[in-house]
């Protein structure tokens, strides 16, 4: 019996990831919010979608759509012939609560990806490195150190126009400065209980929500090619990344 609870105990977690897809988009200024727009052919949220199966098969797919495209996205993938066992969830209010209407669908004892639907270009080798090590992390979250200048800036009026100057002695040491990114990797029984608090305003990320709720948070360097599309630069860049990142595999 005691050797059975010892097997039990080591057999891996089961995978769950996230998506969300729940923005609007009103910085790319597209008709359709940024994660319909187009990659080389197919939607910014099919290639993040598809990225994670291949990393990890069998991993349940929990996809965040904004309430107003849920059906655009079953037509999508109706269309496209993209057939992913999917759960579909309505967005709330801010992320935190999108996050949380998402948890609802996780078991206790699993491990929880949280990821930006629109990360299409993280790598599957870090998605399987980042799994393998929230085996035995409870809350694991991708970093990369800033390598520009920080400035710290406040806007102010001179001579009738709004000019950006900096804030005297506050100074910033880009050493101690990191970007954080998705996925980030959580023990489920974490993060659930974490997002049972209450939302304030700071969460910025579940990172920011589980450290909050008094839990340690562990890092590891992150991608430099994981980048966010939220602009039409973005979006150019990442049509480059990808271009390069074909022609090296041929």
């Amino acid at each position: 019996m005691e050797e059975k609870l010892k097997n039990r105990r080591k057999m891996p977690r089961r995978k769950y990831v996230i998506i969300m897809a729940a923005g609007s988009g009103t910085r790319m200024g597209a008709e359709v919010p940024k994660q319909f727009l187009e990659l080389d052919g197919k939607a910014i949220l099919q290639r993040t979608i598809e990225i994670f199966l291949n990393a990890c098969p069998g991993i349940s797919i929990i996809t965040v759509l904004p309430e107003s495209h849920i059906d655009y996205w079953r037509k999508y993938c109706l269309d496209r012939n993209f057939i992913c066992p999917q759960v579909l969830v309505k967005g709330g209010i801010t992320r935190f609560h999108s996050v949380r209407n998402a948890l609802d669908k996780v078991p206790e004892g699993a491990l929880v990806a949280v990821h930006d639907a629109v990360r299409p270009l993280v790598s599957e080798a870090f998605i399987k490195e980042m799994f393998d090590k929230a085996e035995n992390i409870s809350s694991l979250i991708p970093v990369l150190p800033c390598v520009d200048t920080m400035k710290v800036l406040e806007k102010k009026k001179m001579q009738g126009e709004e000019v950006l100057v900096e804030m005297e002695g506050r100074s910033v040491d880009r050493s101690v400065l990191y970007a954080a990114q998705t996925p980030q990797i959580f023990h489920s029984e974490v993060i659930k209980e974490a997002y049972g608090q209450a939302f304030d305003t700071a969460f910025t990320d579940d990172a920011s929500v589980v450290l909050k709720y008094g839990k340690n948070l562990s890092y590891l360097i992150g991608e430099r090619f994981n980048i966010k599309i939220t602009t039409q630069d973005d979006l150019v860049l990442a049509k480059a990344i990808l271009s390069l990142s074909c022609s090296s595999s041929r």
